[in-house]
């Protein structure tokens, strides 16, 4: 709902946009809080992405249209970067203490003073924004978007299990749909997405670099969390704390990013973040999380202000590269290249960590058959298997599921390494020092 959010901002202001789509968070943590069922719970949830969906093209288009001297505007989305790694960086620990010592009900609460105080500060502080009345809205083509890519992710994960016919009819159907959403919004006079805009090579290369740092971003995410629990035996809370270095780099990345942007433009600092994100994948592809805390806690905070680096270059370069009447078409498309980038994390890690997984296991040979097929299928499965198996056994099988993990864990890090430096190269080609707005023919 990115994208249509987007051309509804445009169309009523990226203040009103705010301000409604603050009140639909607040008021769905609220029914959240207070669901007495498992069906106004998903309902509660559901609002809470519509409001989320409001509230980050707004937050960008704020920015593009206040701070219209790009250093000052480079400043500002580096704090604007800090907020939300800081939100992703301790969100998860504090709803870990809230869910300890209150129900679970309290987590959604502790959203409703923040969301009073965004709504009083935008009402009063936030000036209004030109709007554009003509802006079409078209929300059957994004739902034919957002079905595309779901279609396409789940094809891509079933088929490395259990392709078939009818998975590659799948995958098709998404790529026929996929293809008529680009063809509709080239021909159409009023697309919800600008796909001229991608002709501007800072705006379709940052576009890239945003997936591609969210991949990382998550997918390591995905890799650490299960080797820490599944192999090492951490609690969530443990696995949690141990990944907070991390996430904290991210946090403070953002600042210390509009400073080098500043300094010397953008070309040569996205191309090094990105450069420094894919050797800190080398060298946590060598490490053991467990015994080597040190090294890995270092190369994860260079990974993390890396990616940090990647996706403020990212932000910074899409929203100074379009005309503050587009601010908020901007910030939906950098918000759908952040969630897919996103999705395509989860899916891409985990599939290759699955693939490398199941060639690496050697399981005992005095494992039942019927247990093979689940201790080979993912580290995940195997924890479960060795629970029905008698205790020799079973550390038998977690040993082997624990050794092929790892080697899956050096061989997708590095895979992510290699990528991540063929991509600071196209970055170095493609983009230009500083970036510069579209010109009006490709914008209108």
């Amino acid at each position: 709902l990115i994208l249509p959010m987007g051309a509804l901002g445009d169309r009523i202001g990226f203040k009103c946009l705010m301000l409604v789509g603050a009140s639909i968070f607040g008021l769905a943590s609220l029914l959240a809080a207070f669901a007495n069922s498992a069906a106004l719970l998903i309902v509660a949830r559901a609002l809470l992405g519509l409001g989320a969906a409001m509230i980050l093209p707004a937050t960008l288009s704020g920015l593009r249209t206040t701070f219209l001297d790009e250093k000052q505007r480079n400043y500002a989305l580096g704090i604007w970067g800090t907020v939300g790694g800081g939100g992703a960086a301790f969100g998860p620990l504090l709803g870990g203490f809230i869910l300890e010592h209150f129900s679970w009900g309290a987590v959604f609460l502790i959203n409703v003073p923040i969301i009073i105080t965004v709504i009083l500060l935008t009402a009063f502080w936030v000036s209004k924004q030109h709007i554009q009345h003509k802006q079409a809205l078209n929300l059957f083509q994004a739902l034919i978007l957002v079905v595309a890519i779901l279609t396409l992710i789940y094809a891509a994960k079933t088929a490395m299990h259990a392709p078939s016919m009818t998975i590659f009819m799948v995958m098709l159907a998404g790529f026929v749909l996929l293809t008529g959403f680009i063809r509709h919004q080239l021909k159409t006079p009023a697309p919800m997405i600008d796909v001229h805009l991608f002709k501007h090579p800072v705006i379709s290369t940052s576009v890239i670099m945003a997936m591609v740092a969210m991949i990382a971003l998550v997918g390591f995410e995905l890799l650490l969390s299960q080797e820490l629990q599944f192999v090492y035996g951490y609690s969530p809370l443990e696995a949690g704390l141990f990944i907070v270095p991390f996430m904290v780099a991210i946090s403070v990345g953002g600042p210390f990013a509009s400073v080098l942007m500043n300094r010397y433009g953008l070309r040569p600092v996205a191309t090094i973040g990105m450069l420094s994100c894919g050797f800190s994948f080398f060298g946590l592809a060598s490490i053991n999380f467990d015994t080597q805390h040190m090294q890995a806690w270092a190369w994860m905070v260079i990974m993390g202000i890396s990616v940090e680096i990647a996706l403020l270059s990212s932000t910074a370069a899409i929203m100074s590269s379009v005309p503050p009447h587009k601010a908020t078409a901007a910030g939906a498309i950098e918000g759908m290249a952040y969630e897919l980038g996103a999705g395509l994390g989860i899916a891409i890690f985990g599939l290759m960590l699955s693939f490398f997984y199941t060639r690496a296991i050697v399981l005992p040979e005095n494992l039942p058959i019927q247990w093979v097929e689940t201790a080979s299928a993912s580290v995940g499965e195997a924890v479960q298997a060795v629970k029905m198996l008698e205790p020799t056994l079973a550390h038998n099988v977690m040993a082997a599921a624990a050794n092929a993990f790892t080697a899956s864990h050096s061989i997708v890090l590095s895979i992510a390494g290699v990528m991540f430096v063929i991509l600071s190269v196209f970055v170095w080609i493609t983009l230009p020092k500083t970036a510069t707005v579209v010109p009006h023919k490709i914008s209108e």
